[in-house]
């Protein structure tokens, strides 16, 4: 007879996500009702779902494999509300902090002339953009859209691991998530009294709209793809619609006279706000990439004259770089006066003498990033890695030390996850979405990514990783 879905289950020494919650009592129960078997068979039929939705991510490396479902793991991340209540509040400061940070980069640099932030780590940066200097946004925001990944260690405690906020990806598996729950597993969601996800679209379309260009009653918003090819392509398609937005690519605007104009088949319209999806370097040739096929040229200067808003601003990179990141606690005392809601990952910045002598005394038990990369790639686990993969760090590391960081290895929160053997508890992370108009408002929940090798620790889609439905209870 097959048990049921928490029958086996055992986290080990890991802190489980399911278990460690009182809260989460009622869910436990449900799942108690249903067998493995059970599970399996309407988790198939959820996944032939996705893929008939074509809810799909890239993956370039794989050429055999281009257009890839997302693995969705069908047992939910369960968030009790007093801890949403403290995320929330975690991600508004941080975020709040950002947009502070990025203006006085861009204006009077006072936290570089203060001496709390390495002026050489900021104006060195490879996503400064002198050309944003003295450049006034509405509300002063830059980041309008943000992507904060959270993890929990081994005591419990959530930390901060990455601040995304140049073109933040997958709030589109949030909501598709959730609609494939609804669908699938109607008997455990219902009347649990969980908070919804489905309005993301219209509060990032109502945020756009308060960061419009002065004097415009009702403006006009685009969303700016690079195209098909894009990994990210089901995403750009699945947020113009909940948006209620054009999808654009960049051949379809023009600039005149200092504003942006759209091509359709009646004419020009006018564009006062582009969400756009495409990194800084290839947005507008006349002021970055010459040879770039994917931007629109002449935007810079409509942007600098005030006459289009774009979203996320251009030169946030800045802030997520993970050196700047080891930054964060002092950048929220400085411009905030508060201590931070939400810790750091302790984090060793390599290009600071003191902290390369430790990371190559300790590179055995530590993880090395590179500053600028995303997705997972080039990062070196210390307690996994082979001795040649050790060496070849420790000569990344001589040749270029301000190039990476180290942090210690932490023993990521686990979450029962349906694997080929039954139910076994896999690492996750949480990255919560924050939208910033006039205010901030967070996505309740979020992504939750899952590492369902086993073992692994890296969670990402690009690396392997799939992801869950996240429930926050009101």
């Amino acid at each position: 007879m097959d048990g049921s879905v928490l029958s086996s289950y055992d986290p080990g020494a890991f802190w489980c996500e399911m278990l460690r919650c009182p809260a989460n009592q009622p869910v436990r129960e449900r799942l108690a009702s249903l067998s493995v078997q059970e599970l399996r068979e309407r988790a198939a039929a959820a996944e032939a779902e996705l893929y008939n939705f074509g809810i799909t991510f890239t993956v370039y490396s794989e050429k055999d494999a281009i257009d890839r479902i997302l693995p969705f793991d069908v047992i939910p991340r369960l968030i009790p509300a007093a801890e949403w209540a403290q995320i929330e509040r975690g991600v508004i400061q941080r975020i709040t902090a950002i947009n502070l940070l990025l203006h006085d980069l861009y204006h009077d640099q006072h936290i570089l002339r203060d001496g709390t932030l390495p002026r050489d780590l900021v104006l060195g940066n490879p996503n400064y953009r002198p050309l944003m200097q003295g450049v006034d946004l509405p509300h002063r925001s830059y980041v309008h859209v943000a992507g904060t990944d959270l993890v929990r260690d081994e005591h419990g405690t959530l930390l901060v691991l990455e601040d995304n906020v140049r073109t933040p990806s997958g709030v589109s598996y949030v909501v598709e998530n959730r609609h494939m729950m609804l669908r699938a597993f109607p008997d455990l969601l219902d009347e649990l009294g969980l908070r919804p996800v489905e309005n993301y679209g219209l509060q990032l379309a109502a945020a756009l709209r308060e960061v419009a260009p002065r004097g415009i009653d009702a403006p006009a918003t685009v969303l700016l793809s690079p195209g098909t090819y894009n990994s990210a392509f089901f995403e750009h398609v699945f947020l113009a619609r909940e948006m209620g937005v054009p999808l654009v690519e960049g051949r379809d605007l023009l600039v005149e006279d200092e504003r942006v104009w759209m091509r359709t088949t009646g004419g020009l319209a006018p564009v006062d706000v582009i969400y756009r999806r495409i990194n800084d370097d290839f947005l507008d040739p006349a002021a970055f990439h010459r040879e770039s096929m994917l931007g629109v040229p002449g935007l810079m200067r409509a942007y600098r004259a005030g006459r289009v808003t774009l979203a996320n601003a251009v030169g946030t990179g800045v802030a997520d770089d993970k050196a700047v990141y080891a930054y964060m606690p002092r950048i929220i005392r400085y411009y905030l006066g508060e201590e931070p809601v939400l810790a750091n990952v302790p984090t060793q910045i390599c290009r600071e003498p003191e902290a390369l002598r430790y990371t190559l005394d300790h590179l055995a038990e530590l993880v090395v990033k590179p500053v600028g990369e995303a997705g997972g790639y080039g990062i070196t686990v210390g307690p996994r890695a082979s001795a040649a993969e050790l060496e070849a760090c420790r000569a990344k590391l001589l040749a270029d030390p301000a190039n990476y960081i180290s942090q210690p290895c932490i023993g990521l929160s686990v979450a029962p996850t349906l694997v080929e053997d039954g139910v076994a508890p896999r690492h996750v992370d949480l990255r919560p979405f924050a939208i910033t108009g006039a205010k901030t408002w967070v996505l309740p929940g979020g992504l939750t990514r899952v590492a369902l090798r086993p073992g692994s620790l890296i969670v990402n889609s690009s690396q392997g990783g799939g992801s869950k439905d996240t429930w926050v209870f009101k």
